[in-house]
């Protein structure tokens, strides 16, 4: 079981790193070449709280992320990610970025 203050050590090395990653993606970034409006909905959990759940689900016992994502992260650590999304979002989103 991880305790508070390594969760929240975790979480600041993620978001440390997603500050430094997205300042040099947006130096490599190309400009779109279509005039297409693309839809970027924004979603409450900032990139450094998904990157800490993907963390901790790595250094845990779980073989289920669903398992893990509802069960453990939905009701153990919900004061920790107060603005959490569902499931299905979650798993959305992850793809979205990955692809």
């Amino acid at each position: 079981m991880l305790t508070d203050d390594k969760i929240i050590e975790i979480f600041c090395m993620a978001d440390d790193f997603c500050k430094l990653f997205s300042q040099e993606i947006k130096k490599h970034q190309l400009s779109p070449n279509d005039s297409k409006k693309r839809r970027h909905r924004s979603h409450e959990m900032s990139d450094s709280e998904i990157m800490t759940v993907l963390l901790l689900f790595h250094f845990g016992t779980f073989k289920n992320f669903k398992h893990y994502y509802i069960h453990y992260i939905g009701i153990h650590l919900k004061k920790e990610f107060p603005k959490q999304l569902s499931y299905n979002r979650f798993i959305f989103i992850e793809y979205r970025e990955v692809s």
